[in-house]
């Protein structure tokens, strides 16, 4: 066997020696041919490599290069129209005015009455108007307004209360409040108390489909609907917690405030309509929808406009495909709706009821114009062209709302009449923000500013019937002008809010990295991904993942519009 392996490496090794080739003239040929072949090959990939790298290095030199003119146009400040400066001085002092007259005569109350000069708990004693206004406080840099509410809010702010709570209207005013000065500014006491008053909550969405009861006691903790509504609940109050209580999951890690929410979406959308409209009552117990009006205004409004937050919060991602979808049901549903008046063209957003419909738009349904343009962006161009356009007509009609009367305020709802356009339906005005909401977006999605004009228009009108020595009011008929006695809080958090927006830059509170709640309170979007929620139908929990976001370039404090920012996510 040792003979054997020698005599096999020895025939072996003759491929080494030259003689061997030189004897072997057509072997010696391949084998130069193979070795040019082969020196070839690897100069080729060489010279590849080395072509590729210089490529790379002078695409890296160019990303460098515009990176610098990019950060060197950031660090250049946009001069801005003194015009803008001027009015957003304007609001802000009216912002001073009117908190100034909630902390003298209704300091800790829900809200004001300006003309008694009392404040009234229309919320159970929860601080509505305190806890309503902190981010509007916060954005318009009114620091000690803001810390002597914080303070407020840690020593005094109790939930223990044998109360019946509106299960929609505490979410949106004081967990949504709280949640977005916890976003703003980063002080725990907020998140402490958004989940305190959460937990409160959580009981009324133990039903058989997921869908909430409306009402519950917050000492108790016993969930019921309102006698008035026969036992149903109302979709705006069962489809108008999730942007809240999602962000509290993701703030907290705690999954249950998010699948509470969830399960109502899944559950609606398993018996979703073609057209995407859901009648006002839903029935808890079968998750169907009762015969009843459907409407873009009182107790129907904001579940569509929570559709398309929901996708806008978790950042656009696959997981969220779902409300997408529907949303976008939805908005069809919404354009078979459409009227125009005569003889001016007006379009208007009528109610159904059954096969009929009724020539009534709310001034509520004004936030549908903004709605519209914010989520037109998720269309193909065409189909984006059309429902901005769209947008933009409801937009001049519910600006018409304010100029058709004596006041230039508007009534709380409108009639449409053939040859007649529009007249005022119900005519006291609450001081509401829907149509400065929807000129807000207006202009920050297509830079014109003529809906700055009209929002100014408004503001004018609001300064010269609405407000008295001790804060605003309402109107009882925007024909007249007589004056009613309440400041709702939403004036706070919502109108004035809006109006300081409007022509404040585009770079405070960037509509890319936040989304306001339906109350106004803007909180930071997320990047989700819960297990292919949309293609599960929210069968899987959740999984939360905070990823953080860059602030922009107002990190820091900007003095010139006094909005601070934090360093990036506050999660738990």
């Amino acid at each position: 066997m040792a003979r054997n392996r020698s005599s096999s490496s020895s025939s072996r090794l003759r491929y080494c020696n030259p003689s061997y080739y030189l004897k072997r003239p057509k072997r010696l040929a391949l084998l130069l041919i193979v070795f040019v072949s082969a020196t070839f090959f690897v100069w080729d990939r060489q010279t590849l490599v080395s072509e590729h790298e210089v490529e790379v290095s002078k695409l890296t030199d160019e990303v460098r290069r515009l990176q610098d003119m990019l950060e060197e146009l950031k660090s250049k400040a946009v001069p801005e129209d003194p015009i803008e400066i001027q009015r957003r001085e304007k609001v802000k002092e009216a912002m001073v005015h009117a908190w100034s007259s909630y902390e003298k005569y209704a300091w800790g109350n829900d809200e004001l009455q300006p003309r008694s000069k009392n404040g009234v708990d229309s919320f159970g004693g929860l601080g509505a108007t305190l806890i309503d206004a902190l981010d509007t406080l916060y954005i318009m840099g009114l620091d000690e307004q803001f810390q002597k509410a914080r303070e407020w809010v840690a020593k005094s702010l109790d939930f223990n209360k044998d109360y019946d709570a509106s299960v929609f209207e505490t979410t949106i005013r004081v967990v949504g409040g709280l949640l977005s000065a916890y976003d703003l500014s980063g002080d725990r006491v907020f998140l402490e108390k958004a989940r305190d008053i959460a937990d409160r909550l959580l009981p009324a969405w133990d039903t058989t489909t997921g869908i909430p009861y409306n009402v519950i006691n917050l000492a108790h903790r016993n969930p019921h609907n309102p006698g008035w509504a026969g036992g149903q609940s109302i979709l705006a109050d069962s489809g108008t917690e999730q942007l809240e209580f999602i962000a509290l999951s993701q703030r907290t890690g705690d999954p249950k405030y998010q699948e509470k929410v969830e399960k109502v979406i899944v559950t609606l959308n398993k018996t979703f309509p073609a057209d995407g409209l859901l009648p006002i009552y839903i029935n808890p117990d079968s998750g169907t929808g009762a015969s009843s009006t459907i409407t873009f205004g009182a107790m129907g409004d904001s579940f569509y406009e929570y559709l398309l937050k929901a996708w806008i919060q978790g950042n656009k991602t696959s997981s969220l495909k779902l409300y997408r979808d529907m949303w976008e049901t939805s908005m069809k549903g919404l354009q078979s709706l459409i009227r125009r008046s005569t003889p001016s063209s007006f379009a208007y957003i009528c109610e159904k009821n059954g096969d009929s419909l009724t020539d009534k738009m709310d001034e509520l349904a004004c936030f549908a114009p903004g709605m519209l343009a914010l989520g037109s962006s998720g269309y193909g161009p065409d189909e984006a062209k059309k429902i901005l356009s769209l947008a933009e007509e409801l937009a001049w009609t519910c600006y018409n709302f304010y100029q058709s009367t004596p006041t230039k305020l508007a009534g709380e709802n409108y009639f449409f009449h053939p040859g007649q356009d529009m007249s005022v339906g119900t005519s006291w005005n609450i001081l509401r923000p829907e149509t400065v909401e929807s000129l807000f977006y207006l202009w920050r999605l297509t830079g014109n500013k003529t809906y700055q004009e009209w929002g100014w228009n408004i503001f004018q009108a609001f300064e010269k019937n609405s407000r008295i020595e001790s804060g605003y009011v309402g109107l009882k008929d925007v024909n007249t002008g007589i004056k009613d006695n309440m400041m709702q809080s939403f004036f706070l958090a919502e109108t004035l809010k809006y109006l300081y927006l409007l022509f404040s830059p585009p770079t405070v509170i960037p509509l890319n990295e936040w989304v306001f709640n339906t109350e106004a309170h803007p909180l930071r979007i997320v990047n989700r991904d819960d297990a292919n929620f949309a293609a599960s139908k929210g069968q899987q929990k959740p999984v939360i993942k905070i990823r953080s976001r860059k602030t922009g370039r107002l990190g820091g404090v900007d003095r010139r519009v006094g909005v601070r920012f934090p360093p990036g996510e506050h999660a738990a």
